[in-house]
C-alpha cells in the first residue's frame, strides 16, 4: 500500500523534481516509510516523464524501493497495491527464464509486465493501481485493479498527462486549475458520492476499475479490461450440488492469501456477519490475530458487545474504542480534506479513528466490506424482486395513497417509507440510485436552481446491465460498479490510509466473485433472507447468536445528532450567510426540510448529511 503520482508532459515543460516531491509530501501519509523518485525523457517525442513513489511497506520492507528501474529492459514501475498472487507468478516466470532478486511483488509485477505486456492485468490477483514507463516502446501504461480498491486520478493538459493516488497531489502541480464541477454536484444531489469517472473537480478525473490507460505520442487511450460477471445473466446449466462448502474453500483461500504480509495484521471486527466470518477464517491460518472495533457512547447504536462477544469466541487480541458527535464535529472538516470530497457516510469517521487506533500496533487489516455487494446483504436486494409487481398496481393507487400513507408516518419507519418510495419509481436507473442516494430527480428539481442533464451514460458501468439478467444481478451489478468503488471502496482507501494502514477485503478476491456469480439466485437470496450461502458457511465458523441476529450496519446516530448535539453546527453551514453552497438550493424549499428533521416530523439524515459535507468541501477547495 503507497501512494503513487507523476507526469508525462511536452519536452517544453518546466516542471521538475520539486514539482513531483511537492506532489508526493501531499500524500505522504499512505507511505511514511519511503520515498523514490526517477525522470526519463522519450528519445522520440522529446517527452518528459517523472515517476514519484511515498511507500508503507508490507511485503520485502527493507527491499523493493520504488520506483523500480530496470536499464536494460528500459521499465521503470511505480506501484500503489498488492499482488497476491505474486509467489506462483514469480515460479511461472521462472520457468520462463525471468531472474528475480528479491521476495517482492512489485519485481514480480514489473517482469510480468516485461513479459505479457498490457495482458499483464489478466495475471494479477490483487488490488493495485500503477505506473509503468516503457522507453523501448515510448509508451506509459497505467491501471487499475478490477473493483477500483486502489485509486487512481488523471489530468490532461493538450499532450500532457498527470496521474496521482490522490486528488490533493494534482493540486500541487502548477496550472493545475480545477473550479467546481456543476454536473457533479448535480450528480451528487442524487448519489450522495460522486460517480466515475466524474469528480467534484473541473478536468480531474477518475481512471474506472477495470480498465488500462496507455500513452503514446501525446494520446491517452483507455480500454476496459474487466467487468463484474453479473453483468450477463447466470448460466444455470452448471452443477450446483456441495456449493455451501465449495464457497467456503474459495473464501478461506481468499483470505489466506490477503494475510500474506511481513509486518503485523489484524481485522476491522464489527461483531456482523461478514467481518466474524473474516476473523473466524484468519484464526485457522494464525492463533494471534487482533482485532478492532468501533462503538458509540449511545448503546442503542453500538455493536461492541457483539464484537467483543466474536472476538472472544476466536482468542483474538482485541482492541475497541468510543466515539461520540464530538469526534464528528472535530474531525468532518479534517476528513472531508483526507478524502478530497465529501464525506459520503458518517461511518466514514469511526472507521478513521478505528484505522488510527489499528496503526498502533498493525500496518495492514482485512475488511469484510464488498460482501453485501457480492451476496445480496442489503433490503434492497430482497424489494427489488417485487418492483414489478408493486408496479402493475394502479398508478393512483400507488402515488395518491400509499406513498402519502406512508410518508406521513414518523421517521422510524425509515425503511418502509424508502421502500415505497423507491418502488414508485418505474425507471429502474433512477431508482437504483435513489435507493441508497439522497434525492431523485424531482426532488432534486424542488431543492436544487441548478438545472443540469445528470443522465446516465447507457452503454457503460453501472447502466450496461444485459436486460435479460435477473432484478437480482442487476441491482449488484449497479452496487458493484458504482456504489462500492465510487463510495465504500473510495471511503476505506481514504480513511485507512490517512492513518497510514492498508485494507485489505477478502470478498472481493476476483476468483471468488466469478464463483458467486456463475450460481443461481437463491444461493445468495433465498426467500426474505440475504446472504445464503455465507450464512449457510457461517454455520461452521461462528456462533450462531451472530448468525442470527438482524442486520444492524455500521450506523451513525446521525438522525438524533442533528436534532440535538450537532443542530447548530448543522444549520450554521446550510443556513448562515457565509455557506458557500446555499445558492445551490430554493431557500425556502432547504429550510422546510431541515426544520422537518430538526423538529422530528421527517428523517431527512441522508440528504442532510450529503448538503453539510458539500458545503465543508466548498469551504475547503473552492
Amino acid at each position: 500500500m503507497c501512494g503513487i503520482a507523476g507526469w508525462i508532459a511536452g519536452p517544453g515543460s518546466v516542471l521538475a523534481e520539486g514539482t513531483l516531491a511537492s506532489m508526493l509530501q501531499a500524500i505522504a501519509h499512505r507511505g511514511p516509510d519511503d520515498e523514490g523518485m526517477c525522470s526519463f525523457r522519450s528519445t522520440g517525442t522529446g517527452h518528459q516523464v517523472f515517476l514519484g513513489h511515498r511507500r508503507l511497506a508490507i511485503i520485502d520492507p527493507r527491499g523493493a524501493r520504488q520506483p523500480m528501474c530496470d536499464s536494460a529492459a528500459g521499465l521503470a514501475l511505480t506501484f500503489n497495491g498488492e499482488i497476491y498472487n505474486f509467489r506462483e507468478l514469480r515460479d511461472e516466470l521462472r520457468l520462463l527464464g525471468y531472474r528475480f532478486l528479491r521476495d517482492s511483488d512489485t519485481e514480480v509485477l514489473l517482469r510480468a509486465y516485461q513479459h505479457w505486456g498490457n495482458e499483464v492485468v489478466h495475471h494479477l490477483r490483487g488490488m493495485f493501481a500503477f505506473a509503468i514507463w516503457d522507453a523501448r516502446n515510448e509508451r506509459l501504461f497505467l491501471a487499475r485493479d478490477r473493483f477500483g480498491e486502489k485509486p487512481l486520478f488523471l489530468y490532461e493538459n493538450g499532450s500532457n498527462m498527470y496521474f496521482a493516488s490522490e486528488i490533493k497531489a494534482l493540486l500541487r502541480v502548477p496550472g493545475v486549475k480545477a473550479g467546481v464541477n456543476l454536473d457533479a454536484v448535480w450528480d451528487y444531489l442524487a448519489y450522495r458520492y460522486v460517480p466515475g469517472p466524474k469528480t467534484l473537480f473541473n478536468g480531474i478525473r477518475k481512471l474506472m476499475p477495470g480498465t488500462i490507460a496507455t500513452w503514446e505520442r501525446g494520446i491517452l487511450k483507455e480500454e476496459r479490461y474487466w467487468t463484474a460477471p453479473d453483468r450477463i445473466p447466470c448460466d444455470v446449466r452448471q452443477p450446483q450440488s456441495d456449493m455451501v462448502p465449495a464457497f467456503l474453500s474459495r473464501l478461506d483461500e481468499a483470505v489466506k492469501l490477503q494475510m500474506v504480509s511481513d509486518v503485523p495484521f489484524g481485522a476491522f471486527l464489527s461483531g456482523g456477519l461478514d467481518s466474524s466470518a473474516i476473523v473466524a477464517l484468519m484464526s485457522r491460518h494464525n492463533s494471534m490475530v487482533k482485532t478492532f472495533s468501533v462503538g458509540f457512547d449511545d448503546d442503542s447504536y453500538s455493536e461492541l458487545a457483539y464484537a467483543a462477544e466474536v472476538a472472544k469466541h476466536f482468542g483474538t487480541q482485541h482492541h475497541e474504542i468510543v466515539v461520540n458527535h464530538r469526534d464528528l464535529i472535530e474531525r468532518l472538516p479534517q476528513l472531508v480534506a483526507c478524502r478530497d470530497a465529501p464525506v459520503s457516510e458518517p461511518a466514514d469517521i469511526p472507521i478513521y479513528l478505528l484505522a488510527r487506533e489499528a496503526a498502533r500496533s498493525v500496518k495492514m487489516v482485512l475488511t469484510g466490506e464488498g460482501s453485501d455487494e457480492l451476496l445480496g446483504g442489503y433490503p434492497k436486494h430482497i424489494a427489488e424482486r417485487f418492483a414489478q409487481g408493486y408496479q402493475l398496481l394502479p398508478g393512483y393507487l400507488r402515488h395518491r395513497f400509499i406513498e402519502p400513507l406512508t410518508h406521513a408516518l414518523p421517521y422510524d419507519f425509515r425503511r418502509v417509507k424508502t421502500a415505497v418510495t423507491n418502488l414508485n419509481i418505474e425507471d429502474w436507473r433512477e431508482r437504483y440510485v435513489r435507493w441508497f442516494g439522497a434525492l431523485n430527480r424531482s426532488e432534486r428539481d424542488r431543492l436544487s436552481v441548478l438545472r443540469l442533464n445528470g443522465a446516465p451514460v447507457m452503454g457503460a458501468p453501472p447502466f450496461d446491465s444485459d436486460p435479460r439478467s435477473s432484478t437480482l444481478r442487476r441491482i449488484l451489478y449497479f452496487d458493484q460498479t458504482s456504489w462500492l468503488p465510487d463510495n465504500l471502496l473510495e471511503r476505506g482507501d481514504r480513511m485507512t490510509m490517512a492513518a497510514s494502514i492498508e485494507a485489505r477485503v477478502p470478498f472481493l478476491d476476483h476468483e471468488l466473485v466469478s464463483f458467486v456469480s456463475s450460481l443461481p439466485d437463491h444461493y445468495r437470496i433465498r426467500g426474505l433472507r440475504s446472504k445464503w450461502i455465507l450464512r449457510e458457511a457461517g454455520k461452521q465458523l461462528i456462533p450462531e447468536r451472530i448468525l442470527e441476529r438482524p442486520k444492524v450496519g455500521f450506523r451513525v446516530p446521525v438522525n438524533a445528532w442533528f436534532r440535538g448535539e450537532m443542530r447548530d453546527y448543522l444549520l450554521d453551514h446550510l443556513q448562515n450567510g457565509s455557506s458557500l453552497t446555499r445558492a445551490y438550493y430554493d431557500s425556502r424549499a432547504l429550510d422546510q426540510v431541515l426544520a422537518e428533521h430538526v423538529n422530528g416530523k421527517q428523517n431527512h439524515e441522508k440528504l442532510l448529511w450529503s448538503l453539510l459535507n458539500l458545503e465543508l468541501w466548498h469551504r475547503q477547495y473552492a
